[in-house]
């Protein structure tokens, strides 16, 4: 009986706020109606007042422009969120005691509070109080506030299930509301998962999210732990309680454009828009301006699996804090015997000693970059070459003038003439030796290009993705080089894969000392024997750094994440217990059999309502080889480069693209020669409800 009244008590409340939903979805809509009525009013106004002032009316436009940007972002951002709610007003419900009063909140997607009062009908999921939806348990509890922390007593957590405008369930419980809900959620399949995250963020998570801004938070965790989940939620986190701080000032670094396609869906769900996002080696080509092409990092994952050691060495070496040291020494050389020093001559006077410009470098302005540096002492030595020319003018106009007084009024007939002339030309060889100052000057003092520079020192000829970091340093240590853009936020995804260069080359042009980093140390694509960097960045963001390991996972079955967990060393992965299909393994003999196996398991799989599947690879060269027969049977779409954009639907794709994505079904093929067991790892935690792996026996 209470069971079907709270039910219809909260039907009749979702309903109540549905009305006032639709009231200020046209309460905006008539704000957006008056500012537009406003402003077109008013331009007519001051057209008319103006008409005869141009400079008038184009500073009323420029104004114009900016009332009309701020009023209608606020106004559509507004709408946006309002619409979006009328589907899923909330999903949470806290019913607790705060001084000794009773309260309740409901808990949603966005906030709703009617205008012209300040009581909330729904709660952002990213405001402080909410907070306590996402506790563990029931009791004694507490949220942060702008005047500290304040205590409360949770005494109901409600878990409510809206579609399309309906309730459609409530959950109560003691300990952890999100239960059944993530039960739910993790068995739909994987467009949906990701509309559905934020009300299934778990205590761990939620921990992280709400971490202190102004620290360098970094997360190992296991395949499906919800790492760029986290990490895009924290952002949104910190976008809405930070807005003036953070601002446009967010960038994400993602392994891919594959991935970073597919996280762009998700923030605007989170309510944000305008977010840069890209792969480091388009950060990195950004900021150097490189217009050459470089080999990418897929390069040195296929070539170190085939068994390259010439490119695995230089992965290691190029990834190891040995080349940071390397290239330090190199910038400590140049700081001593780069330039060739030389006094500035002019017209055979010393007007700058070797000594002088010495003390220039190595004392004045010791503290700035080399080349910065030098530039600078440049400028100063160019102005000490131009005073010595206005000196010398102003002589010879005194010695003209005074020669002028010394001749008669007949003798100055024939002699201007001459005076003119011997002025002409003797202000001709000021200029010219003018001239030859500053080409002896830029014989020393100009330097080379950074990038010609790096290839030289490091005996390199043609550019690749591990060579973006070194270069980039370099500027830095050089030039002392920032970013083209302002950043106060930086998050790294699939970090396990950034060496130490790279990670102490972003907080140095970014300056950052809030960041959000996350990635498994067991998906590294390529194994170095040695603890990944992201572990070790306590000397970079100077003791700033909080660490955090999940080693839950909540993205494939059981039955997935037990037979993953055997191809690792370390602790094994804690499942969510979620049951499903048995993983299924095949050996075929040849690529004929394998092509019919492929083609009837993702038969089955689409039975079985799955929607997106991959077939994945160890690699390219194992991908091509199957490629076009495998297009002859199936509609697949083939990953064989960085910038295709996924869509759903069925991929064929080698595994080091597929890093960060899931996928509802995934086949997994093994060639006789080993796959490594890391990649097998990261092949079979792309699934979330059914695995097939393919042994294949190649003839």
């Amino acid at each position: 009986m209470n069971n079907n009244l709270d039910f219809l008590m909260e039907e009749q409340r979702l309903e109540n706020t549905l009305n006032i939903l639709n009231e200020e979805i046209l309460n905006y809509i008539d704000k957006r109606k008056y500012i537009t009525e406003y402003i077109l009013d008013y331009r007519k106004k001051v057209i008319e007042e103006y008409k005869d002032d141009e400079d008038k009316v184009l500073e009323y436009f420029d104004h114009e422009a900016y009332v009309k940007e701020e009023a209608y972002k606020n106004i559509d951002r507004k709408l946006k969120e309002y619409t979006t709610l009328k589907e899923n007003p909330y999903f949470g419900k806290i019913d607790f005691l705060e001084d000794g009063n009773p309260e309740e909140i409901y808990i949603g997607r966005f906030g709703l509070t009617r205008e012209g009062t300040y009581e909330p009908v729904i709660v952002d999921w990213r405001a402080p109080i909410a907070s306590l939806f996402y506790k563990g348990s029931l009791g004694k509890a507490s949220y942060e506030s702008p005047v500290g922390d304040i205590e409360t007593d949770i005494l109901k957590r409600r878990q409510l299930i809206i579609k399309n405008g309906t309730l459609k369930g409530i959950f109560d419980s003691a300990v952890d509301v999100k239960d059944d809900i993530l039960q739910m959620v993790l068995t739909s399949n994987s467009g949906e998962k990701l509309k559905d995250i934020v009300m299934t963020i778990q205590e761990e998570q939620d921990e992280i999210i709400r971490a202190p801004k102004d620290k360098a938070v970094v997360v190992n965790g296991v395949a499906g732990s919800g790492k760029t989940t986290i990490a895009l939620h924290r952002v949104s986190y910190l976008l809405y309680n930070f807005r003036k701080q953070f601002g446009d000032k967010v960038l994400i670094l993602g392994p891919n454009d594959i991935f970073m396609d597919y996280i762009a869906g998700v923030l605007p769900s989170l309510g944000e828009d305008g977010i840069d996002n890209m792969t480091f080696e388009a950060f990195a080509k950004r900021e150097i301006g490189l217009q050459e092409d470089v080999t990418e990092f897929a390069y040195y994952i296929e070539e170190a699996m085939n068994g390259n050691e010439k490119a695995l060495e230089e992965y290691k070496e190029k990834s190891s804090k040995d080349f940071v040291t390397k290239l330090n020494d190199i910038v400590k050389d140049m700081d001593e015997n780069y330039f060739n020093i030389e006094p500035v001559i002019f017209f055979d006077e010393e007007i700058v000693s070797k000594e002088e410009i010495q003390d220039l470098f190595n004392k004045h302005y010791a503290y700035m970059p080399l080349f910065r540096r030098s530039e600078k002492i440049k400028r100063i030595l160019t102005s000490k070459i131009k005073d010595k020319r206005d000196e010398l003018v102003w002589k010879l106009n005194k010695e003209i003038e005074e020669k002028v007084s010394e001749l008669t009024e007949e003798e100055l007939i024939f002699e201007k003439n001459n005076l003119d002339f011997q002025r002409r030309i003797r202000i001709r060889e000021i200029v010219r030796e003018v001239m030859n100052a500053r080409d002896r000057l830029d014989e020393w003092i100009l330097h080379e290009d950074i990038i010609d520079i790096y290839k030289r020192v490091t005996s390199t000829e043609a550019l690749g993705y591990m060579d973006l970091a070194g270069i980039l340093y370099l500027m830095i240590k050089l030039n002392g080089k920032k970013t083209k853009k302002e950043y106060k936020h930086l998050v790294i995804d699939e970090a396990q894969d950034y060496n130490y260069m790279q990670f102490m080359v972003l907080k140095e042009l970014t300056g950052c000392k809030s960041c959000t980093i996350v990635g498994d140390s067991n998906q590294r694509l390529i194994d170095t024997k040695e603890i990944p960097a992201m572990l070790k960045l306590d000397d970079i963001f100077e003791n700033n750094v909080l660490e955090f390991s999940l080693n839950k996972s909540y993205r494939s079955t059981q039955e997935i994440m037990e037979y993953a967990s055997k191809f690792l060393d370390e602790e094994r992965i804690v499942p969510l217990v979620r049951n499903g299909e048995k993983v299924l393994e095949e050996e075929t003999e040849s690529i004929e059999e394998t092509i019919d196996t492929i083609t009837s398991i993702i038969e089955d799989y689409e039975e079985d309502g799955l929607e997106s599947i991959a077939v994945i690879t160890k690699n390219k060269e194992d991908l091509k080889d199957i490629s076009h027969k495998l297009k002859g049977k199936v509609k697949i779409l083939t990953f064989d480069r960085n910038d295709i954009i996924y869509r759903g639907g069925k991929v064929l794709i080698p595994a080091y693209f597929a890093k960060g994505l899931e996928f509802d079904g995934v086949i997994m093929l093994e060639d006789e020669e080993e796959t490594p067991n890391l990649v097998k790892y990261i092949m079979c935690t792309r699934a979330l409800h059914r695995l097939s792996v393919i042994k294949q026996n190649k003839k």
